[in-house]
């Protein structure tokens, strides 16, 4: 783990399972091949994060702004509104 003169951290082949992260800004970081698995999110700021080749099996996302949120290029809004309706139907 190494701090270069900006406080940037770059850390590799660590385990850091059950470590708190809070008030900390992590904007423009890249993680690559991390395991977030059980991991909690709370008044987490993820706008304009891109996420690729991720596992998202049985995530749970409750009390979100989705406005401009995408699937695949879908926007969700939309594709939470045609269930709606074929709900309804």
């Amino acid at each position: 783990m190494m701090a270069d003169e900006q406080g940037k951290l770059e850390i590799e082949d660590r385990r850091l399972t059950g470590s708190t992260f809070r008030d900390v800004c992590l904007g423009g970081a890249r993680f690559e091949d991390v395991n977030l698995a059980g991991a909690v999110f709370h008044d987490v700021n993820l706008s304009g994060a891109k996420l690729s080749d991720v596992n998202l099996r049985g995530v749970e996302i409750t009390d979100a702004d989705l406005a401009d949120f995408r699937v695949e290029g879908v926007l969700v809004t939309d594709m939470m509104a045609a269930w709606e309706r074929e709900r309804r139907a």
